[in-house]
């Protein structure tokens, strides 16, 4: 099993190129169900999770010509319409085929989906919508069997947000019958993207990025080629990184709107930043300040932010207060932190953090995605060495993380 070992103490300095965004290009891909044309998506980014959904859509009869950053997709016979638990237990974002395939095929049979260990994450809002839009649909023996002859609009008030409920659901209604109106929807930079795609693909969609998403179903969708939008995570994971360990980055190929919440936050905690429509400038001259956080849905602050500011609040001055309001199982990285000689209580879902002078470098362990994030961020400003096991999260959703950071003077290395 591979691992991180880092060498803690040294400023990050130097420009970064942002990849395209994993919770972006999912749902991108599994758009090519939805059409017997050819759908080619540039700024793909090398990730485990991105391998994992090409093979899922090989293996439905889909067509894969993937030459990163670039992947061209041809589902003109689907001819399998199943997503086993083998090819789903890692990653949720499988559930994304349930509705392009109930939509376009009118049939799917996919397991329910894994991920990260983080906390649960109910598939019920998907399908309430698609029965609402006339899908007879059953679960069984850990599967959704979902059945309908031809979708049909309807209108649907979401429970809660959903982000992966609100692109089902999105992507189902565009070859649907009639109009469908989608109420408390997400309002994700991610959404907004799918639904740039879909309408080159020929879609009726008004109100992406809005809480209230209109689409009018078309009788097909016809290819299409659009370009990943940069992952505002991994943009503001490096900004994080900088701020702690006082160093001086510009990261290109990506914009400050997509993570407003993000640069406010670090703009208290002492960082200086500029941007333009194409990079973000961060320098950080003095110790940090620590920063309340409290994560909701998009645009308030993201909580896949919340483990690497968790870090950069162990070693800043005062004391802060984070309260994780998403998933009930996303303060795992408090206990390896607290190896690391962090000083962290937490009651129920909040943590409260008091900064000390400097972590100690430790032998710990990746509990899920970005918490791997968060102890490369503690390892990278902590004294001596670091060891961070299970660091297969990360292949999941940082492209090559350490030559990114070695680049930029982190005394990094993966090791088997």
């Amino acid at each position: 099993m591979q691992k991180l070992i880092i060498q803690g103490g040294v400023p990050l300095n130097g420009e970064v190129i942002i990849s395209g965004a994993k919770n972006a290009a999912l749902p991108l891909l599994c758009a090519a169900l939805l059409t017997k044309e050819t759908l080619k998506i540039t700024n793909v980014p090398a990730l485990q999770d991105i391998n994992t959904m090409l093979a899922l859509l090989r293996q439905m009869g889909t067509r894969v010509d993937a030459t990163p950053p670039m992947v061209e997709l041809c589902a003109d016979s689907l001819i399998h319409l199943v997503a086993p638990y083998e090819m789903v237990k890692t990653m949720r974002a499988a559930i994304l085929v349930l509705g392009p395939l109930l939509a376009r095929a009118g049939e799917a049979n996919i397991s329910l989906p894994g991920g990260c260990a983080i906390g649960l994450r109910p598939v019920d809002q998907h399908i309430k919508g698609l029965q609402a839009m006339g899908a007879e649909i059953n679960i069984k023996h850990g599967y959704i069997q979902a059945v309908a002859k031809k979708l049909r609009g309807a209108r649907i008030v979401f429970d809660l947000v959903t982000v992966t409920g609100t692109e089902n659901l999105m992507m189902a209604a565009t070859l649907a019958e009639g109009v469908t109106i989608l109420e408390n929807a997400a309002r994700e930079p991610e959404i907004v993207d799918l639904a740039q795609c879909l309408i080159a693909m020929g879609a009726k969609i008004r109100g992406a990025g809005t809480d209230v998403i209109t689409i009018e179903g078309v009788s097909a969708l016809h290819g299409a080629e659009h370009a990943v939008m940069p992952d505002r995570i991994e943009t503001g994971t490096f900004l994080v990184a900088a701020t702690a360990t006082g160093g001086n980055i510009e990261l290109k190929a990506t914009h400050s709107h997509l993570l407003d919440a993000v640069l406010d936050k670090l703009t208290e905690a002492g960082a200086n930043i500029t941007s333009n429509q194409h990079w973000i400038r961060l320098s950080m001259q003095h110790k940090p300040k620590s920063v309340n956080v409290r994560t909701a849905p998009y645009p308030a602050f993201p909580t896949d932010m919340q483990a690497q500011f968790m870090s950069l609040n162990c070693i800043a001055d005062g004391t802060a207060i984070i309260t994780e309001t998403i998933f009930e199982n996303r303060l795992m990285h408090v206990q390896e932190l607290k190896r690391m000689n962090a000083n962290i209580e937490v009651e129920g879902n909040t943590a409260i953090i008091t900064g000390i002078p400097q972590l100690d470098g430790a032998h710990v362990m990746a509990t899920d995605l970005r918490a791997s994030a968060s102890l490369i961020i503690a390892g990278l400003v902590a004294h001596g060495e670091t060891v961070i096991d299970r660091i297969y999260h990360l292949d999941r959703g940082y492209e090559r993380i350490e030559r990114k950071l070695s680049a930029i003077g982190a005394q990094i290395r993966r090791v088997n």
